[in-house]
């Protein structure tokens, strides 16, 4: 069992979550309890050398909204989590370079050029994705095309720690950010990969921190400008899926018990825990990511909420069992992928073949059916055994679980009651409670005709 120190303080805890489509702060009591939600958009800006986040204008509203808390003296602690392929490349002070947005197609152009310099698979369990998802790419393309800039980099912050150190003025690495994608680490071995020093990089990285250390306390002008305590502590942070694979750590009897762990947002990735990574397939977007402790952790992903959203375009926000039942009849197929980035068919465009959905409901149903199909077939490329668990924003979708405790009736599948496995994760990283069950419910199968027909079809059409 991962149990964390007994030096637990005390005092309420701020998650500030950023995901790649929301931004969310939340405020939890001394038990975990939320107390207060505030939520807003997160876009990128399509302007100025290349689109960036605009990290001024959400550290604007991440001070309004603490400002906003109720008894701020009674809060001992804020955490920041964040969607994972984003790196702050800081010079003295400030930003040298903005924060580029991985979905930026502009840095495949030095493709040829980087190829010959990345790792091998075997090294850092980073596949090759295309635009910004791996982040020495980024950094190689930045240093290419702006070098002038690039040369007035002084350390390089995972997204995480860049807002750490913008309220703790601490600067430090992450072994979760880092060892999510990027190329930059060598899995086996515990530190940066050798393509860091071939470029003349070793010297911008902070020091490794731990995910739940603490750094420092508030910088006094953020207190002043927060009405948060100049006391209250700043925790490293952690990537966000690694932060919903946290809490699930804490009830296993040894670290290695078979266990799957669905993190569900603007991505879907599948962690099975205690899966062997001799399983992954580079070519299917499968890699190895680190969990707080350092621990490699095989994946597989695609960007599900994404391609639901594409599926569900007329936004619909429920459906009957009847209408899954009524596309399963029809044969009604959604083939991947209905997204430009991530997947385990990077080759293929994403189609609907059959009847088209009658209603809004039936395509709410439609990508219900896709994304269960999709992430069984995830676990099943990880040779998945154990229990199954659904955290994040697929939990609100009751047909996506029963469908997969239906195409998997030999796991157990379970919905947790947090949407936001992320917020849960780094409330207990910053707490360090001593012990933690985390509630959930048991998804049980139900029967649905032709449905072993309509998968096989399916399957089939993808190959899988």
């Amino acid at each position: 069992m991962n149990v964390m120190p007994a030096d637990a303080r005390a005092g309420r805890v701020v998650v500030f979550d950023i995901g790649k489509t929301n931004l969310k702060l939340s405020l939890l009591d001394d038990d975990g309890s939320p107390l207060s939600e505030a939520r807003r958009a997160n876009r990128a800006v399509d302007a100025g050398l290349y689109p960036h986040f605009d990290v001024d204008a959400i550290w604007d509203w991440l001070l309004h909204e603490l400002r906003q808390l109720r008894e701020p003296d009674r809060i001992g602690s804020i955490i920041t989590t964040t969607h994972g392929a984003t790196v702050a490349l800081l010079g003295d002070e400030r930003l040298a370079l903005p924060v580029l947005d991985y979905e930026f197609s502009g840095v495949n152009e030095i493709d040829a050029a980087y190829a010959p310099l990345r790792g091998d698979f075997g090294c850092t369990f980073s596949p090759a994705l295309p635009c910004g998802l791996n982040v020495g790419r980024q950094m190689f393309w930045q240093a290419r095309t702006f070098p002038d800039a690039f040369s007035r980099v002084r350390r390089i912050l995972p997204y995480p720690q860049y807002w750490a150190w913008r309220l703790a003025g601490v600067a430090a690495g992450e072994i979760t950010s880092w060892g999510c994608h990027t190329d930059l680490w060598d899995i086996g071995r515990g530190r940066l990969a050798p393509m860091v020093g071939k470029l003349g990089w070793h010297a911008l990285f902070p020091p490794l921190r731990e995910a739940g250390a603490t750094l420092g306390t508030l910088r006094p002008e953020v207190a002043e400008r927060t009405g948060l305590p100049a006391q209250c502590r700043v925790v490293c942070g952690i990537h966000d899926s690694n932060a919903s694979l946290v809490k699930h750590l804490y009830g296993l009897p040894t670290p290695q018990t078979p266990l799957n762990v669905i993190s569900s947002g603007t991505w879907a990735l599948v962690a099975g825990v205690g899966a062997p990574l001799s399983v992954l397939d580079a070519r299917r977007d499968m890699l190895a990511n680190l969990d707080a402790w350092g621990r490699p952790v095989a994946c597989a992903r695609f960007m599900g909420g994404r391609e639901f959203a594409v599926l569900n375009a007329q936004q619909a926000d429920n459906c009957e069992w009847q209408d899954v039942a009524t596309l399963v009849a029809r044969g009604t197929l959604a083939l991947p992928g209905f997204a430009p980035l991530g997947g385990g068919w990077p080759e293929r465009r994403g189609e609907i073949r059959g009847p088209w959905p009658a209603s809004p409901e039936q395509s709410y149903a439609l990508a219900s059916l896709y994304t269960a199909l999709v992430t069984d077939d995830c676990l099943t490329r990880l040779a998945s055994s154990g229990d199954i668990v659904i955290e994040g924003a697929f939990t609100a979708n009751r047909h996506y679980a029963t469908l997969l405790a239906t195409l998997r009736p030999e796991q157990a599948v379970w919905v947790s009651d947090d949407r936001s496995g992320t917020t849960g994760g780094a409330y207990l990283l910053a707490a360090r409670p001593l012990r933690y069950e985390s509630p959930r419910a048991r998804a049980l199968p139900r029967p649905l005709a032709g449905l072993a027909e309509y998968v096989n079809r399916w399957r089939e059409s993808v190959g899988a």
